[in-house]
């Protein structure tokens, strides 16, 4: 599996053309964690609050293991989202976040993306680190998917995580 970074930046993710953009964004997010934050929160800003209203109407709750597809249409280069709960943030440990990233890649085969770009369960409210949050999807990958996994990282986090990526 290739690994990338792409910074959680509205203007970096608009210069992405269709061949570099990921076919999904996969937006984990915890069911207490209002306003959404990170690149889902992004997304929801580019939206127009389409993920907050979706929420606000009991239709998305962060549940965990809640799996949505959404189409974000011409607002985001990414033809798919894929929003994922992790439940509540109190519950979310390291055993939690293997647990996510298992479900996660489950759902990334089961929609045969050869490219996607993932958030790292944990990272939007900085309960994992940007290392172990990479580090543990990853192990968790280990054989499971091939293809290019692009992470959604801040400058800093990159940085933090970059060492991992090569390996």
């Amino acid at each position: 599996m290739n690994v990338s970074f792409l910074a959680p930046e509205l203007g970096k993710w608009d210069m992405l053309d269709a061949a570099q953009a990921p076919e999904a964004l996969v937006l984990p997010f915890f069911a207490d964690e209002r306003p959404l934050r990170g690149a889902a929160g992004l997304c929801d800003w580019r939206l127009c609050g389409r993920l907050s209203r979706l929420i606000a109407r009991d239709r998305l709750d962060g549940d965990w293991g809640e799996t949505t597809l959404y189409p974000p249409g011409a607002r985001l280069p990414f033809p798919r989202i894929v929003l994922f709960g992790l439940g509540p943030q109190d519950r979310f440990d390291e055993a939690r976040a293997r647990e996510a990233a298992r479900k996660i890649l489950s759902v990334i085969e089961r929609l045969a993306v050869r490219r996607y770009a993932l958030a790292p369960p944990g990272r939007s409210t900085g309960r994992l680190s940007a290392r172990r949050a990479l580090e543990l999807f990853l192990d968790e990958a280990k054989g499971k998917l091939s293809g290019e996994l692009v992470i959604v990282e801040s400058p800093a986090g990159q940085k933090e995580a970059a060492e991992l990526a090569r390996r």
